[in-house]
């Protein structure tokens, strides 16, 4: 059973659920820091829209380009066109952005400090494990590839 727990936690969209049900709770429970207008309020929904948008792009580069965006499998190229031009990790950001869109939907500033944590859990459980794999598969021209391109922006 607790395999199959783990195996749940392999996934980084679990863990954007999870930080956004943290600010939702937070934002709920406590929240000292409130500021929600309009304004914000779409901003937010424009952030989740942009944050989505750029997902499904990141992700249908990678399938045109036929390697995995499986976190856990070594992929079969190097994408560097598109969003992979600014960033090693498009899909990741795009992680991020979401939340950051549904942190102002909610109008929880305080809720603002989870970003660089999630942030940090994305890198540690996922980022670190690829970039290693992609090293190993790669060499010199994933090392090139790190020295032009920024990890998340």
């Amino acid at each position: 059973m607790s395999d199959v727990w783990n195996k749940c936690f392999d996934w980084p969209p679990v863990w954007l659920v999870i930080f956004m049900a943290v600010a939702w709770v937070q934002a709920l429970v406590w929240n000292p820091l409130a500021y929600q207008s309009v304004l914000t309020n779409w901003i937010g929904l424009i952030a989740i829209a942009f944050g989505i948008a750029l997902m499904v792009v990141s992700f249908v580069i990678f399938l045109r380009h036929k390697t995995s965006v499986v976190p856990k499998r070594t992929p079969k190229s190097i994408v560097m066109i598109g969003p992979y031009k600014y960033s090693r990790n498009p899909i990741y950001v795009a992680d991020a952005i979401i939340l950051i869109g549904y942190i102002l939907t909610l109008g929880s500033v305080l809720s603002f400090l989870l970003v660089p944590l999630f942030a940090w859990v994305i890198r540690v459980r996922f980022i670190d494990g690829e970039e290693a794999r992609i090293r190993i598969e790669f060499g010199a021209a994933y090392d090139d590839y790190c020295k032009k391109t920024r990890r998340w922006i």
